[in-house]
């Protein structure tokens, strides 16, 4: 028996792999600290967790409307509101399973074979994997340290072609914590328009943020209707395992984005839509002191990891990942990570599981306590110092 030949050209994320790799050394008796996923470790809010108990026992168990339950659209519809400068209307906010249910929809409902699709490199590697899948061409524009990990709209615009069919941009970012400024959105804007692009705009850590305001390049002149929003609950409310993401799509493609649904999922669990109507419209003390404590965190790792010698790292501006730059260990990312895991029982991605332009990078996620990123960066020195040592002397 063989698989079909389109499963030849569908990726992973790595992360899951590497966790795997730690866990079975775990099992053999070794410590490891997780810096791979990408995953709070705090517990969802007790109020949203209630409100889905109280669902359940009230009998919210059947089928939801595929779209997503109305008071759950209408509540994001509410939300984005308040906090991206537009209003969209809620018949346009579908709830679907896990963020990763927007990116399919998005590029199947839109990626024709051979038809080109722009990915940031590094990015989240679900992006280009789908855009294979479907038969499409990823176009990898670079995300670079030396731009403050932001993408250069100059060069952005020298990559559409007239097979071009779609931007994808995520800000904050995963795997750099690079945000987007205003300035950088016009720009993306004003290529989407000239050429009749379709936006992917990920903004999964939009709450995620140390400084300034979120800016939505839907709310920009023009961009609403060539713009799908990605969002969810899993990063803002510590709800990885609720497995509730959503999109906010122009009028023009709620219908194909809707027959997506139903011949995949059928629709989010009832339930824990209710419970996500409690986290996106009730209180936010919760995400506000997560928020706190992943900044005081990403000070510990970029100030550890900028003291150990060979390593470079960026203070990123959001999400819950730094993006170090390791050439002067002497190794590759790929290379360092393995050592790092096997010799000091740390567990990071390297840098091209995002992509070629990570080659000399690691990412370490620090959504974990601030105990086990000491004792991380204390191990992670205890491989790369010897290293940078061997490299001076020859």
């Amino acid at each position: 028996m063989q698989l079909a030949q389109r499963m030849a050209s569908i990726g992973t994320e790595t992360a899951f792999e590497a966790a795997a790799r730690a866990r079975a050394l775990e099992a053999q008796g070794r410590s490891i600290v997780h810096l791979e996923i990408g995953e709070p470790d705090f517990d969802t809010p007790a109020n949203v967790r209630e409100a889905a108990k109280r669902a359940i026992d009230a009998g919210k168990t059947h089928y939801p409307p595929f779209p997503g339950i109305p008071e759950l659209r209408e509540a994001i519809a509410a939300d984005t509101a308040a906090r991206r400068g537009f209003a969209p209307d809620p018949q346009n906010v579908f709830v679907t399973v896990g963020g990763k249910g927007v990116m399919y929809y998005a590029i199947l409902a839109l990626v024709d074979p051979g038809d080109e699709v722009i990915v940031p490199d590094p990015g989240y590697p679900i992006y280009e994997s789908v855009t294979r899948f479907v038969g499409g061409v990823p176009v990898p524009i670079a995300i670079r340290q030396e731009n403050q990990f932001r993408l250069d709209p100059d060069e952005l615009a020298s990559l559409v072609t007239p097979r071009t069919r779609m931007i994808v941009i995520n800000s904050p970012q995963n795997p750099t914590g690079g945000v987007l400024t205003r300035g950088d959105l016009e720009r993306i804007a004003q290529v989407a328009v000239e050429h009749d692009l379709v936006v992917l705009s990920d903004e999964i850590y939009s709450r995620i943020l140390y400084s300034g305001e979120h800016v939505s390049i839907a709310s920009l002149p023009g961009m609403a209707e060539r713009t799908i929003v990605l969002d969810g609950f899993s990063k803002t409310w510590a709800m990885t395992g609720w497995r509730l993401g959503y999109a906010i799509v122009p009028a023009w493609l709620g219908h194909g984005f809707g027959r997506l649904i139903i011949n995949s999922v059928s629709g989010a669990t009832t339930f824990a839509q209710v419970g996500a109507v409690e986290a996106i419209a009730g209180p936010q003390d919760e995400v506000d002191r997560m928020v706190a404590e992943f900044r005081a965190r990403r000070d510990l790792i970029v100030d550890g990891l900028n003291a150990i010698p060979g390593v470079t790292c960026l203070r990123p501006d959001g999400a819950f990942y730094v993006f170090p730059e390791i050439s002067g260990t002497g190794l590759t990312g790929a290379q360092l990570a393995d050592r790092l895991l096997h010799e000091g029982g740390v567990s990071v991605l390297a840098g091209t599981a995002f992509g070629e332009v990570g080659v000399n990078h690691i990412r370490l996620s620090y959504a974990n306590s601030r105990q086990n990123i000491e004792e991380a960066l204390r191990r992670m020195r205890t491989v790369i110092e010897p290293l940078v040592a061997a490299g001076a002397a020859r």
